[in-house]
């Protein structure tokens, strides 16, 4: 072994896996008393937030994507910024800029609002390549650097970006390499008929999306929790024939006929992160084959181009992806 390699951390306790599970469904139980009928959408925020990633959600608006990010930094004690992205958004509109000051006799800097802990990046595929290129340094070193000067965001640092589908006017598709810096892309949808009366009687009980103070929300966490999660999860177990299981998923997205462009390696460290999350907010410390198979969509689908011919005969992303998990066999596994 390499001198440089550090040793790999002392595995999850049971017990620090049950205080782990205790938080994330508390945290998932808060922000669940405001955002109605989205629970699998707020489990997936909070895994990318404690896999240390960024989430991009895709739907249609009206559906609470601001009121889930607003709700969870209030939940978990963190920073909040929102961006609304459009056509006429500067690059320096997300990172702030230098200022002159005439009083002081020299420029000062102004940060923009992605110096937050949880920024909202709403509807990003509004703005042209250059403006969401200006978040891609920020999401990949957690830093900006401006007029030459290089400047450290927060700790944690997340961002939930919400697109708009990629047919809607007066939109930019995102590119490929920015697309890859989310570890997780969630379809959200409009809520059935049982959660709209749900939440129609609770406008009539006078609920108000603009102060969650009125909802009495615990706060359950902090920055400082939030990193102290993260290191919990990363010792999570996780055996060579779970490795090799997500590395055989992802390299079949190489030579699948459906797909042009496959997953890189970053889709395998993703799904790795990811599981170990999902398995110790349940619980366990070690991750099984379900726990891979629950988050491939999510962590693959944006992760890949489909042939223009895969697309005229109506094939998604999806269908790809669950074709790819019917055909790689999953390794045998033990509970204990």
């Amino acid at each position: 072994m390499s001198d440089t390699m550090t040793s790999r951390p002392a595995p999850v306790s049971p017990e620090e896996a049950a205080e782990f599970a205790a938080t994330f469904g508390a945290c998932v139980d808060q922000v669940e008393r405001v955002v109605l009928g989205q629970a699998d959408v707020v489990r997936s925020a909070l895994v990318a937030l404690l896999a240390g990633g960024h989430l991009l959600l895709e739907g249609p608006p009206g559906i609470a994507k601001t009121l889930l990010a607003r709700t969870l930094s209030h939940v978990i004690g963190i920073d909040f910024s929102r961006i609304q992205f459009t056509p006429d958004l500067m690059p320096s509109d997300v990172t702030g800029n230098n200022v002159y000051d005439q009083k002081a006799g020299e420029f000062v800097f102004r940060p923009g609002p992605v110096f937050a802990n949880l920024l909202l990046a709403d509807e990003i595929n509004r703005a042209p390549a250059k403006t969401q290129s200006a978040l891609l340094e920020a999401m990949s070193d957690r830093r900006v650097t401006i007029d030459g000067v290089t400047r450290e965001l927060p700790r944690p640092f997340f961002t939930i970006a919400t697109q708009n589908a990629v047919e809607s006017e007066g939109t930019y598709p995102l590119p490929e390499a920015q697309l890859d810096r989310f570890l997780m892309k969630v379809l959200v949808t409009h809520p059935g008929a049982e959660v709209e009366v749900r939440l129609l009687e609770a406008y009539l009980d006078g609920f108000d999306p603009t102060d969650l103070q009125a909802m009495a929300l615990q706060v359950l966490i902090d920055a400082a929790g939030v990193e102290r999660l993260r290191h919990l999860a990363r010792r999570v177990r996780v055996e060579r024939e779970i490795l090799a299981y997500i590395a055989r998923i992802v390299e079949r997205t190489r030579n699948h006929a459906a797909i042009d462009l496959g997953a890189s390696p970053r889709a395998s460290i993703a799904l790795l992160l990811c599981a170990q999350v999902l398995a110790i907010s349940e619980g366990r410390t070690y991750v099984v084959p379900d726990d891979v198979k629950e988050l491939a969509p999510a962590v693959l689908r944006h992760r890949f181009v489909l042939h223009p011919e895969a697309e005229l005969e109506g094939t998604s992303a999806d269908d790809v992806v669950a074709a790819i998990l019917s055909d790689v066999p999953a390794p045998r596994h033990d509970r204990g």
